[in-house]
């Protein structure tokens, strides 16, 4: 019997209470997709390899602020799933050091899930 392999795939969640213009917004998930994608290849190669293969699944949600977000990566962090809190340089829209994003995975969907399956897609 072959063993079916759990689907793979990356979370990026996106604060709405910050109103960024879409330019804005598109680069804050580019740098969720690094971030998280690097934390990652260092837990486990052979996750993000499989993920590489299968289609790079991912999923853009939204959050409402900055401290329902800190509790995912928190809890996220805790549970050692691959994660990463974007910060913001403070360039054009926002003041530095502003969270706009936390990107997850790419990681084993159930386990992305449990924290995730209650928020509505961007």
């Amino acid at each position: 019997m072959i063993a079916v392999e759990e689907e793979i795939k990356q979370v990026i969640i996106v604060r709405t209470d910050l109103e960024m213009g879409k330019g804005k917004l598109a680069s804050q998930v580019g740098h969720a997709v690094m971030l998280s994608y690097l934390e990652a290849l260092k837990l486990d190669r052979e996750v993000v390899e499989q993920w590489l293969g299968s289609g790079e699944k991912k999923i853009v949600l939204k959050i409402e602020d900055y401290n329902a977000m800190k509790k995912l990566y928190d809890a996220f962090r805790y549970k050692k799933i691959p994660c990463a809190l974007v910060n913001d340089a403070g360039l054009t829209q926002l003041p530095p050091g502003t969270a706009t994003a936390l990107g997850i995975g790419p990681w084993r969907k159930s386990e992305i899930d449990q924290f995730t399956s209650s928020l509505k897609l961007l």
